[in-house]
């Protein structure tokens, strides 16, 4: 089984990469190819919509990153996890989610559903 810690760990990642070159890597690292992601505001289908709808959020979020709020968890296929966007020079969060996320045989994201929390 993938180790869950290093796939959001991953994940995560995907959403701080500021060069396209190394986050289209990290995509392809996390996400099955037919992969998709959506949210009250956003989704991505396949690694091309993901990457493309990651640096959107970069876009309008600019010195701002992703951390991982806690531990997640995971049983069987299915995988949820807390973050949280937070400014890199410190304060409170722009934004709070909770992902819910399922692998597939490869042990990679096959759809990930994100619900933001009221900040």
């Amino acid at each position: 089984m993938t180790d869950i810690t290093d796939l959001v760990t991953t994940y995560i990642a995907v959403w701080n990469e500021g060069d396209a070159d190394r986050r289209r890597a990290l995509v392809a690292q996390a996400f099955s190819p037919d992969a998709a992601y959506l949210d009250p505001l956003m989704e991505g289908r396949g690694h091309d919509g993901i990457d493309a709808m990651v640096a959107g959020a970069q876009a309008q979020f600019p010195g701002h990153r992703f951390v991982l709020a806690g531990a997640p968890d995971a049983h069987h296929d299915r995988v949820r996890f807390a973050w949280h966007l937070v400014p890199e020079d410190g304060g409170a969060p722009a934004a709070i989610g909770i992902d819910f996320a399922t692998l597939d045989d490869d042990g990679r994201l096959r759809a990930v559903t994100g619900f933001l929390e009221p900040v």
